[in-house]
């Protein structure tokens, strides 16, 4: 939910966001990508830390609270997976989950 969530709230008017489910590697993923506004290159290491918020502003207005990405990161690690993060400022986010299928 929390990508999906993040994903609308971070595009811009008119954006999409599109999800993708299938296999690589031998491992099953989950993609979410958007058409929105991207991540700074300074921000994308520090994105899954407990209470980060690139925009502070946009969090109060929206209700953010810094935790969502964090979550969606310990709990795929809890299953054995991992997390990619591709973002380019004014085109787009892409995080991709990828897990065991075993």
């Amino acid at each position: 939910y929390n990508l999906c969530d993040n994903a609308i709230k971070y595009n811009v008017e008119g954006g999409s966001v599109t999800m993708s489910v299938g296999e690589r590697d031998g491992k099953a993923f989950v993609s979410v990508a958007d058409t929105g506004i991207g991540i700074a290159p300074e921000h994308q290491s520090r994105i899954f830390e407990r209470f980060y918020r690139v925009d502070k502003s946009h969090s109060k207005a929206s209700g953010g609270t810094g935790l969502g990405l964090s979550i969606v990161k310990h709990a795929v690690q809890y299953h054995h997976g991992t997390v990619e993060l591709h973002s380019e400022e004014g085109k787009g986010t892409t995080i991709c989950i990828l897990l065991p299928k075993e």
